[in-house]
């Protein structure tokens, strides 16, 4: 039997979208199934002749141990092509890779973020002649995000599992799912990159992409300077004595960890450099009573810790470290307006019209110029305010620095503009008389 509420619920419209949710995209596969790993010279030499066989580029990743290793040296190598099928490299059985570079030579990469590989890849012998990168095309395109695995799913319409991205790929033997999950990060490779070009082709940015890719052929990761500065929660650190103890124990804890092939981390964290840092203990019962300094790491290594601390504590002050590290780029932005107004404004005036300029060709504005060339080039600009001249000279300095052709087309206009403008605004700025002297002198 119904009710009359029943029937007065029945009749009214509901509140409540009753649309059925779409199905998630199907999980992505392997197509041929896992291959072995490749361990021997034979199976390279059999590998390195299905490659040459296959057609078209080549996907290529690579897996490292990152928070596991100090080193950043490839464990596995992966690399699919069109008619090759997908192959699993151990780099680490092998003395060289010589004929797997020789058989590649010529082909295009396909890599997704470049940057994180190429510095393995080099160090076992193995460089592009042309190459393709999946993810700094997708910024080039205005994707919000760019992880291999969004864009997979965006464009080709598949998911990628990722639940062993972070696993330890220096352990042997490696598990079959971590080499599955391995082999998927090239599996449709070929297919993403056929999608992104395309679309570069259709935006007009092709050219600017492949200004970029040519630039990434001689890419190689830099050192950071003052690296230890990166220690979590130094600024909790007071005085520069105790700056130095953050340096002088960062510096230890790096030796023992590449001595090691560890991840820095895995000897003492962070919070311990810190708090030994504020304690300065001086012995080791002292130090090991410190917070964060227990385990094997600590205890194993306490004399050279507490040698460190007393190295620092006998320390000249003029050998101690800064607050502000010393370099010869221009200072933060944040102190521009009180050491130069005038770059301050440049500074303002170009950023508002990069932003502008960003959004209007459809790209993060870092893209569009590095920011640290930007800043260097505002800081000291060229002498000459004859307009063009200033263009032609911005033009120069962007390209001094590694400015790609297609960024100063977009970029140095804006600089320029932003140059005079800032001195225009300057000069109608008013300037107070000095007072009066009562003195009359």
């Amino acid at each position: 039997m119904t009710s009359a509420a029943d029937d007065d619920a029945s009749a009214a419209p509901s509140d409540v979208d009753e649309t059925p949710e779409a199905p998630p995209p199907p999980m992505l596969t392997l197509r041929d199934g896992l291959p072995p790993v490749v361990e021997t010279e034979a199976a390279l030499r059999e590998v390195c002749a299905r490659i040459a066989a296959g057609t078209g580029p080549v996907a290529i990743d690579a897996e490292r141990a990152s928070g596991y290793r100090y080193s950043s040296r490839a464990y596995l190598i992966q690399l699919r092509r069109e008619g090759s099928g997908t192959h699993l490299v151990d780099p680490i059985a092998f003395e060289s890779l010589a004929p797997l570079q020789e058989v590649l030579e010529g082909t295009e990469w396909i890599l997704h973020a470049a940057t994180q590989d190429l510095p393995c890849l080099t160090e076992v012998g193995l460089q592009p002649t042309e190459l393709f990168d999946t993810e700094l095309a997708g910024r080039l395109l205005g994707y919000p995000r760019v992880g291999l695995a969004t864009l997979v799913e965006t464009l080709l319409g598949y998911r990628l599992a990722k639940e062993h991205s972070a696993v330890d790929w220096s352990t042997r033997p490696l598990p079959g799912p971590w080499l599955e999950y391995a082999a998927l990060d090239v599996e449709v490779l070929v297919e993403l990159r056929e999608a992104l070009g395309a679309e570069l082709v259709a935006t007009g940015k092709a050219d600017w992409a492949r200004q970029e890719f040519e630039a990434l052929q001689s890419f190689e990761a830099t050192p950071r300077v003052d690296a230890w500065r990166r220690t979590s929660g130094m600024h909790r650190v007071r005085g520069r004595r105790g700056l130095g103890a953050v340096r002088a124990l960062w510096e230890t804890r790096d030796e023992i960890a590449e001595q090691r092939d560890v991840t820095p981390g895995r000897i003492i964290p962070d919070a311990a450099i810190v708090a030994a840092a504020q304690a300065m203990p001086t012995d080791r019962a002292a130090l090991l009573s410190t917070k964060g300094f227990h385990g094997r790491g600590a205890e194993r290594y306490a004399a050279r810790w507490v040698a460190a601390l007393r190295e620092v504590q006998e320390m000249d002050e003029h050998d101690l470290p800064t607050r502000s590290p010393r370099g010869d780029g221009p200072p933060l932005p944040r102190a521009w307006a009180e050491k130069d107004p005038v770059a301050a404004k440049r500074l303002q005036l170009a950023r508002e019209a990069m932003t502008a300029l960003a959004e209007e060709n459809g790209l993060p504005v870092e893209n569009v110029l590095t920011p640290d060339y930007l800043r260097r080039t505002l800081w000291t600009p060229p002498r000459t305010r004859e307009p063009g001249a200033l263009l032609d000279a911005v033009v120069d300095q962007l390209a001094a620095y590694g400015a790609r052709s297609w960024q100063i087309g977009l970029a140095a206009p804006v600089l320029t503009r932003a140059i005079l403008d800032a001195d225009d605004t300057a000069e109608e700025e008013p300037v107070d008389d000095p007072p009066d002297d009562p003195a009359g002198d």
